[in-house]
């Protein structure tokens, strides 16, 4: 069955004081474009990241971010050259200003610059990338299966319009009889002749016959189809047109308005088709 494009998936993940989530965001475009948001550091995990979708994913722009919620306690930097210089200070305030008392430990690191306490801990991309790419794959399997559900729906639709195309094909098949039949009548056998030729659409109705149902076929497929589905509306709408240039009759050029129409959804729901 084919799938589309639009999807979602997402999936938590552990790996001992680190926690986080995987998102997975899929839209419609004609080829597959990646785009990451990963923590500093997990640059290098984009190829494997690329990697996986690309067995999975042919078609649509997705979008894949991973978020660190917990992580261990920063480490506290310790700045000596400034202690050195605030008991520098200290020192010559008290002998040249007459201050008294002393700077104890507890003041010193009190002071600002001395103890940097908002420096991050460096995460080891290594160990907690196995516990990420095992949340990824999960959330990967939640965007393929709303793809799937997304691709039966349309397909659904397609068909709809399919078969209602087919309806018109039949009445365009069976008015092109009647026409002849009353041009038979109405014109001698040298202008009937050239008539018949000219107006002849046996050959665009069956090859609109064939494309309906090569269409019905690449809507089972589970392979990307959109591009071909696309491709074989837009060769249904050139035999419509032809069939409406031959065939001058009010009734049939109702119906061919009506192919058209259908034809130009399917074109639209193609976009929407991996």
């Amino acid at each position: 069955m084919i799938k589309g494009m639009t999807g979602y998936g997402s999936q938590d993940f552990s790996s001992g004081k680190v926690k986080g989530s995987v998102e997975i965001k899929s839209l419609n475009h004609r080829y597959l474009d990646l785009s990451y948001y990963l923590p500093p550091g997990f640059t290098w995990v984009e190829n494997k990241i690329r990697d996986l979708l690309a067995q999975k994913i042919e078609r649509g722009r997705v979008t894949i971010a991973v978020k660190i919620t917990h992580k261990p306690s920063g480490v506290a930097g310790f700045n000596q050259e400034a202690a050195k210089a605030y008991l520098k200070y200290a020192k010559i305030f008290k002998k040249e200003l007459g201050v008294k008392g002393e700077l104890s430990l507890s003041d010193l690191i009190q002071l600002p610059g001395v103890v940097d306490s908002s420096k991050e801990a460096v995460l080891d991309t290594d160990s907690i990338w196995p516990a990420i790419g095992k949340s990824l794959t999960g959330a990967l399997n939640g965007l393929l299966e709303m793809r799937r559900r997304e691709g039966k729906s349309l397909a659904a639709d397609i068909n709809v319009q399919l078969k209602r195309m087919l309806l018109k094909i039949k009445q365009i098949q069976a008015r092109a009889k009647v026409v002849l039949a009353e041009k038979k009548k109405t014109l001698n056998h040298e202008e009937f002749a050239s008539f018949q030729k000219s107006s002849d659409v046996n050959e665009e109705l069956t090859r609109m016959a064939h494309h309906i149902e090569e269409l019905r076929l690449l809507l089972k497929s589970d392979a990307a189809m959109g591009k071909k589905i696309d491709f074989i509306a837009q060769e249904m709408q050139r035999e419509t047109n032809t069939i409406g240039s031959k065939l001058q009759d009010k009734v049939v050029s109702h119906a061919v308005i009506a192919v058209k129409s259908k034809i130009e959804k399917i074109r639209e729901q193609s976009q929407n088709i991996e």
